[in-house]
């Protein structure tokens, strides 16, 4: 999942972003409600859950909130606050929020309410997914290759690599550029080479080929990748 951080604690904030990257999360880290609203409005991001504290410069968690349900956006937002009384729960509910953490809080609490928003939201990525013989293993980083019936193939998958072929996965048949990718599974604090993308797919396809395993991955020349769901992934 890509996540879009909103808080201005800059030692919360570096805490918080330090266990998501652990945890495999792609991580935007922005400090204030207006520079959060135009990173949702890109169109080279897809985030899959907001965590937004409610006091913020420029514009407010709540009023964020409040504008992501007015424009329609059903990204899931996981409200951060110092303001626990229950009137505040309330409105921060009523504002479009689908969950509320209190401050101060353990990171294992963090983590557990994402997996819960992760169950409830259909748009989050699953713990598995599997698109022709494929599937992505989550809990255990690894890929499972259908091998003619017998034992599946177990391969297991760095951090970027797993990104990588699951964001394929999660948009089978669809050819995505490079530059989407680019944008898309490294963080905007970082600067990848322009070819970091190719790189990066150079790696997989060996690892796969590697472990004998057909590569699923179609480069389309000029235009982007492409997973192809009709490939036989039988050994």
């Amino acid at each position: 999942m890509r996540i879009l951080l909103v808080e201005d604690e800059a030692d919360l904030g570096l805490a918080i972003k330090q266990v998501l990257i652990s945890e495999r999360y792609v991580v935007d880290w922005v400090t204030d409600g207006t520079e959060a609203w135009l990173c949702l409005e890109s169109q080279w991001t897809d985030y899959t859950v907001a965590i937004v504290d409610w006091l913020l410069p420029e514009m407010s968690g709540l009023q964020l909130c409040q504008k992501l349900r007015l424009y329609q956006n059903p990204l899931p937002v996981l409200m951060l606050t110092a303001l626990g009384q229950p009137e505040n729960r309330v409105a921060g509910l009523d504002a479009g929020a689908d969950d509320y953490l209190v401050k101060p809080f353990v990171m294992e609490e963090l983590l557990a309410r994402l997996r819960a928003l992760q169950r409830r939201s259909p748009q989050l990525q699953p713990s598995t997914l599997t698109v022709a013989g494929f599937t992505m293993d989550t809990a255990n980083n690894v890929l499972r290759v259908n091998s003619d019936g017998s034992t599946p193939l177990i391969i297991p998958l760095t951090t970027k690599e797993f990104q990588l072929l699951m964001y394929l996965m999660q948009n089978p048949n669809r050819i995505i550029p490079g530059s989407k990718l680019r944008h898309q599974l490294w963080d905007m604090d970082e600067e990848p080479i322009s070819n970091v993308v190719a790189a990066q797919m150079r790696l997989l396809r060996r690892k796969l080929a590697n472990h004998g395993c057909p590569c699923p991955i179609e480069t389309v020349p000029g235009a982007g990748y492409r997973f192809n769901s009709q490939l036989d992934s039988r050994l």
